[in-house]
């Protein structure tokens, strides 16, 4: 026998707090759709009372169930549905996937059902690997509508970005978020790759720095920086296209630099610690196998000691996975 859905009744003006507290007290039933009476709303719940309202009897619609896991919705045979990724990223409204050979002849396929299970995606990009010295993705669009490029959103702030023409990683957003947060008010800092400058951004909302640089070597970049400046009110970001280690001879000396270039950072790491303050610190990203990531920090320090630069590594995080044997770390490097 079906069940009675029970709801309790709610002046419009208090419906959103009501609801609000439902969920967090865990008995907002979900399975039902609140409705509107009038002047009032009938909101579905798990409970017979609810801060002295009582729950009667009603009549509401069910809620649509949809699948919000893409894989649910392919009808792959098992072997093939070992193969869909379990994750993907997703820039603004734009999200890029990796698939393997096998998935290939399957790959419009596969983006439909990732639409269909979150409609707030436009276009579904199929990413077949980071390309050439500005590290942007090769990517083919599989489904939706439109190009890759997009505005992402994260802590206040609006990234314009087109991950087919300039590197941006959704995936640094609490990175980001730590670097801005560890800034003290009046520093001075250079982002060495800046990319469409979400470092720079993200810093310029939550800290108080009296400049940042931000550097790119990437023409395509300079566009999405000048735009994501003027869009987000963040004056004190200063755009430079150009080499880093030529750009930062020009440049007062830093109280703080970020040097997220994965690949091969440490080799600008001299540059970086000639254009540093003493006590300045350098947050550097350095994919490194992980058995080997020990090692690297003796070695960093002792490289640097032999270039004529003393320097501590004041912290050590894995920030996100590479390979099966390899991880993301930043070093947070103080140049003593």
């Amino acid at each position: 026998m079906k069940c009675v859905p029970k709801c309790i009744r709610v002046h419009k003006r208090e419906g959103e707090e009501v609801r609000k507290r439902l969920a967090d007290s865990g008995i907002l039933d979900t399975g039902y759709k609140i409705s509107r009476n009038g002047e009032f709303l009938e909101i579905p719940v798990l409970c017979d009372s609810f801060e002295g309202r009582e729950a009667v009897d009603s009549e509401a619609e069910e809620t649509e169930s949809r699948p919000t896991e893409y894989r649910e919705i392919l009808d792959f045979p098992d072997w093939l549905n070992e193969e869909l990724p379990s994750s993907y990223d997703i820039i603004g409204d734009v999200a890029i996937i990796k698939l393997s050979d096998a998935l290939f002849p399957y790959r419009e396929r596969i983006g439909e059902a990732m639409m269909e299970a979150t409609p707030s995606i436009r276009a579904v990009m199929m990413d077949s690997g980071v390309k050439g010295e500005f590290r942007i993705r090769e990517l083919e669009k599989i489904a939706g509508t439109g190009t890759s490029e997009t505005v992402h959103k994260e802590f206040g702030v609006r990234i314009s970005v087109d991950p087919s023409l300039v590197y941006f990683n959704p995936r640094l957003a609490t990175e980001r978020a730590r670097v801005a947060l560890c800034v003290k008010d009046g520093e001075k800092v250079i982002d060495m790759f800046a990319g469409v400058a979400p470092f720079p951004l993200v810093i310029s909302k939550l800290a108080r720095p009296e400049v940042i640089y931000a550097i790119d070597l990437n023409p395509e970049a300079e566009r999405f920086m000048k735009a994501n400046i003027e869009s987000n009110h963040a004056a004190n970001i200063v755009p430079i296209i150009g080499d880093a280690r030529s750009a930062v001879k020009g440049l007062p000396k830093a109280d703080r630099i970020i040097m997220n270039l994965p690949q091969s950072s440490d080799d600008f790491l001299d540059s970086a610690l000639e254009a540093a303050k003493d006590g300045a610190v350098i947050h550097m990203h350095r994919v490194l196998e992980r058995d080997e990531a020990e090692a690297f920090v003796a070695e960093l320090t002792e490289r640097m000691r032999s270039a004529g630069y003393n320097i501590r590594i004041a912290r050590t995080s894995e920030l996100k996975t590479y390979s099966p044997s390899m991880s993301v770390y930043v070093f947070d490097i103080v140049k003593c």
